[in-house]
């Protein structure tokens, strides 16, 4: 019987990622990402696990480096490029597999992109950050264009990215992109001439979003669209015949899910989505969005391509030519898959998996049978007497017959009725995962205390086909509130939860669901919203995705009136709940204006509130930000739940047993607590704003 997590755990774990295998499966490389907490800051160095003649060796550290990432095996498994950063921004480097020190290939101004090795091993393309010829730090920014700034970069001062080629023999680095637009990680055809790559080229992508493929020849020539330009291309592969991309994408702007389309080299539409006999998103991977980039088997006939299936990523197969459906390589209803290496000549694939035990272990997958050996155990090793709790699935019925899934944790010894913390996700279109969650620590700190925790994916979250994912575009807050707040009745009703301490909180997505549920109920003795949205208007104006976001909610210019129905901002002046907002100081994604408007009002009505800024944290912050950030932000949560949330009465007019539900909601925009009937809230007949729509009988 172990100890609960403590948050000081987090400055122990050892998380991997970024696997690359070599060609013939028996070496994996893997980032191992550590925690120096005297420098407040996390190191990163290459670790390997090599192939012995009767298994596999144990890990062992690859590089000295303190910031080393992005490693790939060259095609003949006898080199690995990577990126180190030292003093300046980060370099492409060279390590030879047999031994000896690493070599720096590039000194860039601005540094160096993730490498991508060439077919015959002789050059490496990369994208990488260029700047304007007449940069100055201190000149006024000026833009006709939308996107002059980007979370966690902060203002761009024109800088963008463009590939480059490296040829290894003469050191020699070629620029083979340029304008005003940024290229995307770069794919070579089969015969090592041409490259493939996203990008958004047209003068007006600021406003259409549209960012297709293209292709340019490596020995130099402007880049050619391909496709219709319609759509959204994200990484991609080139088919073995170098005839078509399978690109993880969109063929049109809109909310909806990412495919894997087959797009021919010319102007036409994809021809087909090999992943949509799965109704789920394509996850090529990413920072709090786990997965791995496509990539082809060693005989070009299938692709391997992770999707997300009720909150966990998964890796599955299918035909190139369409011949067969996807078939699961690796699935399971606790494992996330986060990060994916399939071997050149051989047929296996690294991954790194987690699960309720385990924040994340390197593992081989035979592409054919599925089994899984796993090469690590770093969790065990940086945790040895720590016992995590396992969160236990729950599916709710919610008012209008929708089954929501997610997960509660509590401690099986817990008696009674037990103070509840309810987290939304982010996103909106993330979801909770029942594995080990290191930027989440305060769930198992507070279950350790006695505490139970609710995670739901609410309308709109991933893994749960294409309807559920689009199901809260147009309504944010409307159309999924009693998918949060009906499971909470449901413990209530059970006896798992106290009715008096129940405590609300959130981040990015989630910050607006607490703003926005504060707003519209007195339930909650306590709040915590992070990474805030409270005033959508001003959110698409200032926020560096906020014209694109507006495909999720609304045009605040063409349509204030309904953007404004859906803003937390416009019942903040109903607003009684103790409130603690936590914003990154930097946030350019949910600008900290946002967090700043939201307390500012509380307080002006005297609502117990505290704003906490972290300085210099981006959106991200909680999960690659400064360690003490990252553990200060859940010491401050815990903090404040259990000061705030410790006893709250239920008030007179909100008996805990009634058929309606737990919860008395007020219609928006009103002045008093209105009780809404279910049937009203999922019928759409109260209109947004509290009037009723005269369109509903």
């Amino acid at each position: 019987m172990g100890r609960p997590l403590a948050l000081e755990d987090v400055y122990s774990l050892q998380l991997p990622g970024e696997p690359t295998i070599s060609p013939d499966g028996r070496c994996v490389v893997t980032v191992l990402r550590t925690t120096d907490a005297a420098a407040d800051t996390d190191r990163h160095a290459l670790w390997w696990v090599r192939a012995t003649g009767d298994g596999w060796g144990a890990p062992a550290p690859l590089t000295r480096g303190t910031a080393d990432t992005s490693p790939a095996f060259s095609p003949g498994g006898d080199r690995i490029a990577f990126l180190r950063r030292g003093d300046g921004p980060p370099q492409l480097h060279l390590l030879p597999v047999d031994g000896g020190e690493a070599e720096q290939l590039t000194d860039l101004p601005a540094g160096a992109g993730a490498p991508v090795w060439s077919p015959d091993g002789e050059r490496i393309a990369f994208p990488a950050p260029v700047r304007p010829a007449d940069a100055d730090e201190h000149a006024p920014i000026s833009t006709t264009r939308l996107g002059h700034k980007a979370d966690g970069s902060g203002l761009l001062r024109g800088v963008r990215q463009h590939l480059h080629v490296l040829e290894l023999a003469t050191g020699e680095v070629r620029q083979l992109t340029s304008g005003d637009w940024h290229a995307g990680r770069p794919a070579w055809s089969p015969d090592g001439t041409r490259l493939a790559f996203a990008a958004a080229t047209d003068p007006d992508a600021d406003l259409t979003h549209r960012t297709p493929a293209h292709v340019v020849d490596v020995a130099g020539g402007p880049p050619r669209r391909v496709g219709d330009g319609l759509g959204l291309a994200g990484p991609m592969v080139w088919t073995a015949d170098g005839r078509a991309l399978l690109v993880a994408g969109q063929p049109t702007v809109s909310v909806d899910h990412t495919g894997l389309l087959v797009q021919p080299l010319d102007d036409v539409p994809a021809e087909r989505d090999l992943a949509a006999p799965l109704d789920r998103n394509v996850m090529p991977g990413g920072p709090g969005y786990p997965g791995g980039l496509p990539q082809l088997t060693r005989d070009g006939a299938e692709v391997v391509f992770c999707v997300r299936d009720r909150g966990c990523s998964h890796a599955y197969a299918t035909a190139v030519d369409g011949s067969a459906p996807p078939r699961p390589v690796l699935t399971g209803a606790d494992v996330v898959v986060s990060g994916l290496s399939v071997a050149g000549a051989a047929d296996v694939a690294a991954v790194v998996l987690a699960d309720p035990g385990t924040y994340g272990e390197v593992g081989v997958v035979d592409l054919h049978s599925g089994a899984v050996t796993r090469l690590t155990t770093h969790t065990a090793t940086a945790l040895p007497d720590v016992e995590l709790v396992v969160p236990q699935p729950r599916t709710s019925t919610v008012h209008d017959g929708t089954k929501v899934h997610g997960w509660l944790l509590v401690d099986p010894a817990t008696e009674g009725p037990a103070p509840l913390l309810v987290d939304v996700h982010g996103g909106p279109h993330n979801a909770w995962s029942p594995a080990a969650d290191a930027a989440h620590p305060h769930h198992q700190a507070l279950v350790a205390a006695g505490w139970a925790v609710l995670l739901v994916n609410p309308r709109g979250s991933d893994g749960y086909g294409r309807a559920f994912l689009t199901s809260a575009v147009g309504g944010w807050g409307t159309a999924d509130e009693r998918d949060v707040l009906d499971p909470v009745d449901q413990l209530v009703a059970e006896g798992v939860a106290d009715p008096a301490r129940l405590v609300l909180t959130g981040y990015s997505y989630g910050g607006f669901m607490t703003c926005w549920l504060t707003g519209r109920t007195d339930r909650f003795a306590a709040a915590i919203a992070g990474g805030v949205v409270a005033d959508l208007t001003s959110m698409s104006g200032t926020s560096d995705a906020g014209e694109v976001l507006a495909l999720e909610y609304g045009d605040a210019v063409t349509d204030p009136e309904a953007v404004r129905a859906h803003s937390p901002i416009t019942n903040v002046h109903l607003v009684r709940t103790p409130t603690l907002v936590l914003q990154g100081g930097a946030d350019e994604r949910c600008p900290v204006g946002q967090a700043e408007q939201w307390f500012t009002a509380l307080r002006s009505q005297r609502v117990p509130t505290e704003l906490v800024l972290f300085p210099g944290g981006s959106h991200l912050f909680i999960l690659d930000g400064r360690p003490s950030h990252r553990v200060g932000y859940s010491r401050r949560l815990i903090d404040w739940a259990q000061r705030h949330g410790a006893g709250h009465p239920v008030p007179a007019d909100e008996p805990v047993s009634v058929p309606g539900g737990l919860f008395a909601l007020r219609p928006p925009g009103t002045q008093e607590r209105t009780a809404v009937t279910s049937a009203q809230l999922s019928d759409g007949s109260m209109h947004a704003g509290g009037r009723a729509d005269p369109r509903k009988g």
